[in-house]
Formats: structure tokens, sequence, C-alpha cells
């Protein structure tokens, strides 16, 4: 994105929180729209997910800067899908995965979130969906996820939005698992019934 006389921004930081990767500190060019999930929201997300989250196969929609998906492998996610439509957030994704050495646990796709679920063949047991707020981007992800064979029986669905905007619409088989206000940011959990 062009700036025109400004200098050029400054790379921010992204710390993993938690599990074989804790500690490690993971720069990232911001750009307009990345609103990277806090240290502090990420903390309670994963201690609900922690029953469920090794070997889960995960989905990071809207990746930007990878925080969800890579935070899911350090704590012992089988894989992550990075989607995104931002080939320099996904190039920046790609060397934090080689960086890790986990390249082979993350695949990075340059596509909009709902072209990509058009197309997804099996289902994932956690999705994250944390869009860039007020562009209405949750409850179309949530309906195309309403299609039998994206999210697993008893699978997870975590989404974060403005804590001003409405409460997403969600497929009537989801069950709100888990819910929490930070600050601007409302985090909702919610859990697969579908058997």
């Amino acid at each position: 994105m062009a700036r025109s006389g400004k200098r050029a921004a400054k790379p921010s930081t992204l710390r993993i929180i938690g599990g074989q990767w804790r500690g490690r500190k993971l720069s990232f060019l911001p750009a307009e729209g990345l609103r990277p999930t806090t240290d502090r929201v990420r903390e309670t997300l994963f201690n609900w997910l922690a029953p469920d989250i090794y070997q889960a196969r995960c989905l990071d929609l809207f990746a930007g800067s990878g925080a969800l998906g890579l935070e899911a492998l350090s704590r012992g996610a089988a894989s992550c899908d990075f989607v995104d439509t931002s080939a320099a957030a996904l190039r920046q994704i790609a060397a934090h995965l080689e960086t890790l050495g986990a390249g082979s646990l993350g695949s990075c796709h340059q596509t909009p979130a709902l072209s990509f679920l058009q197309g997804a063949l099996e289902p994932y047991d956690i999705l994250f969906i944390d869009p860039p707020f007020g562009q209405f981007l949750v409850n179309p992800s949530c309906e195309q996820l309403a299609n039998p064979g994206l999210v697993a029986p008893g699978g997870l669905v975590y989404i974060e939005t403005a804590a001003t905007e409405d409460p997403p619409r969600t497929p009537t088989n989801w069950s709100l698992h888990r819910d929490k206000v930070a600050g601007g940011v409302a985090y909702r959990l919610y859990r697969n019934s579908q058997t």
C-alpha cells in the first residue's frame, strides 16, 4: 500500500504465548485492516480450546498476521490452512512457518474466504473467523459453513467481532460454548452439535 510522504511502516511483533514455541517473537508488516488478536484474548481463547487442540485440523480464515493459526500449531494442532487475500501477509506467514520449522504443518491460500470454503473438501476441527471489523464478512462465512462437511461433528468455531456489532447469525446446529468481551472486542466460541 502506498504511503506518500511517510516513511515505510515499522514491523510489528507477534508473540507466541503457549506451546512448543512459547515466547517466540515474529515480526510482520502492519497493513490496513490488520488487527492481530491480542495476547490477552488469545490466552483466554486457547485456554478454552485446550481440551480440543491436540492433533486438530485447523482453518485460519482471514489469517492476517497468522496469530491464531500459529498459536494453534504451537499448541499441538496437526495442521492449519491460512487463508487471506493479501499475498504479502501470506508470504510473512509462510516465512514464519519456515522459521519455526513447521513448513509441513501449514498451507497458505491466497483467495477470498468464501471462495476457499466453497472448494474445501474435508471438515475442520477448529476454525478461526476473525475478519477486519466493519466489513460484514462474518455472517456470509457462517452461512457458507452451514454446509455439511465443513465443520467436523463436535468441531469448534471461534468468531471475533467488534463489541458494537450484533452477534453473528450462526447455523442452528452451533451452540454457544463460551463468550467474552475485552475492550472493543467480542469473542465467541461455538460448538457444532451435529453428529
